[in-house]
């Protein structure tokens, strides 16, 4: 549904379709995991997309976007809420969060590459749980993908 505030901007918003080019593989089947950062995952990409893999296997690290599909589905969700649900951390903006209930629920981590196999990427630290669908792979570039002199509030959780 297209919001009618951007057509009063003379912008007009389309829907997109997105089309997975893999899936997570995994033990974990919760959203709720504890240990994500020791985690190995495999993620099988569609065949087709096996030459697109050529080199990156010479990166230590990749971004991984993805689809949070196992979310529960929430119509209307409240502009405000506490970082990882710590009651005692202010109620600040969703947006300045990591919370994984949001408009989209698009997924971004940077894990560790540790093998490639064909059209199947082995890695480390991936926080998706088994069958979710992989939208993108990026390879992490250290001067580019991180920001000088970034700050965070105080409140912020640290991990």
């Amino acid at each position: 549904m297209i919001n009618p505030h951007w057509l009063d901007l003379g912008i007009e918003m389309t829907d997109m379709t997105l089309k997975p080019i893999g899936i997570v593989r995994n033990d974990i089947k919760k959203t709720q995991y504890p240990g994500w950062r020791e985690v190995i995952s495999e993620i099988v990409l569609d065949e087709d997309l096996t030459e697109a893999l050529d080199k990156l296997d010479e990166f230590s690290h990749i971004i991984v976007i993805y689809w949070m599909h196992g979310l529960e589905p929430r119509d209307k969700l409240p502009p405000k809420t506490h970082p990882k649900g710590d009651l005692k951390a202010p109620l600040v903006g969703r947006f300045a969060t990591r919370a994984p209930s949001r408009p989209n629920p698009i997924g971004k981590s940077t894990v560790e590459l540790l093998e490639i196999r064909g059209n199947i990427l082995k890695v480390k630290g991936l926080d998706a749980i088994d069958g979710t669908p992989v939208l993108d792979i990026k390879p992490y570039l250290p001067g580019y993908d991180s920001a000088r002199d970034a700050r965070v509030p105080q409140w912020n959780p640290k991990d």
